[in-house]
């Protein structure tokens, strides 16, 4: 049995991650700030410590108290499109708090440190992406995640920490963050149709993504401590099959037994067509089987109807006003 860290535990795929990891019989310590994440969302089991990747005393403290074996960062905040207008909030939370973690990872001897990057690494290049491509984010979400995967290298190099970088792109399911307008584009529509609103999509709709079951990727991310083949390399995971926006607004309204009006809003700047490759993965025997897109839609939708739309804190934290996408005032 292991001593593991989760950062961003209570948040969406942090606790399914750790509620994974509880299942394999490791003890598991989440840390969150409750920021964007639910204590509620902390699974049976697990030690909770409220706290910020930002604050290094102390998370100094919680790494010489509980001496970890591992540690999953997954605690950020994820709005990739929004990132360039709070640069500030995005470096210090998604860079420096990393950056932190890294640091104790280090001075504690840590076995592994498991990274969640995301695709927006890539930016703008010729889907399918993959995992040698050069990285060339167009955002400072994807830049804070470009950059920590170079500072985990460094490290690895200098220090002897060994990393697992995981590049996952639109997961959705249960214990997302339904009261979000900046992010989850499918916890944004959600939230809308129970609200009673039209969806709102910016632009014609016709942007692709793959969306991917949160099911299907937290236990693949748990193992990979276990199994040596994913250390000290990036691997891509999520589903293959890829869907337009105006496809999921219309695959959500269906859940729900409506026919919601879809409002389009000014095109925002954003990567149109974001695919990547999953082969890597495939090739060390995961992913061979994924949740059908209607299936893991319902289970979000009826997770929902139980719970209700989370309410979340006013986003106070934006730092430049000028170009800000249309209703995200």
């Amino acid at each position: 049995m292991a001593n593991v860290l989760v950062t961003g535990g209570a948040g969406f795929l942090g606790s399914h991650v750790a509620s994974a990891l509880l299942k394999s019989g490791h003890k598991t310590v989440v840390l969150d700030d409750l920021s964007g994440g639910f204590r509620d969302n902390v699974p049976a089991g697990a030690e909770f410590v409220k706290c910020s990747v930002t604050d290094h005393k102390h998370l100094a403290g919680l790494f010489s108290k509980h001496r970890f074996d591992y540690v999953f960062h997954l605690a950020a905040y994820a709005a990739e499109n929004l990132s360039v207008f709070i640069k500030r909030f995005n470096y210090n939370n998604n860079l420096i708090g990393s950056v932190n973690l890294i640091n104790e990872s280090v001075k504690h001897r840590i076995k592994c440190f498991v990274f969640t990057s995301s695709i927006a690494a890539y930016g703008s290049q010729k889907p399918p992406f993959e995992e040698d491509l050069p990285l060339r984010p167009v955002d400072s979400y994807g830049i804070a995640k470009y950059t920590v995967e170079q500072e985990l290298k460094i490290t690895k190099d200098l220090f002897g920490l060994n990393y697992v970088v995981f590049r996952p792109h639109n997961i959705y399911g249960e214990n997302q963050n339904t009261g979000d307008k900046y992010r989850n584009v499918m916890g944004i529509f959600i939230n809308q149709i129970m609200a009673g609103q039209p969806l709102t999509v910016f632009g014609d709709g016709g942007q692709t993504r793959q969306f991917s079951y949160v099911g299907d990727i937290a236990p693949i991310m748990a193992a990979s401590i276990t199994d040596e083949r994913f250390y000290n390399q990036a691997f891509n995971i999520g589903s293959d099959r890829h869907f337009t926006v105006n496809e999921i607004a219309k695959r959500i309204s269906q859940a729900f037994g409506k026919d919601s009006e879809i409002r389009h809003l000014r095109q925002r700047h954003e990567v149109v067509h974001a695919q990547a490759s999953h082969a890597k993965l495939k090739a060390l025997g995961f992913m061979a089987s994924e949740t059908p897109l209607e299936e893991g839609i319902n289970r979000m939708v009826e997770w929902t109807k139980r719970v209700g739309i989370r309410k979340t804190r006013k986003f106070k934290e934006i730092e430049i006003r000028e170009g800000l996408p249309e209703g995200w005032g």
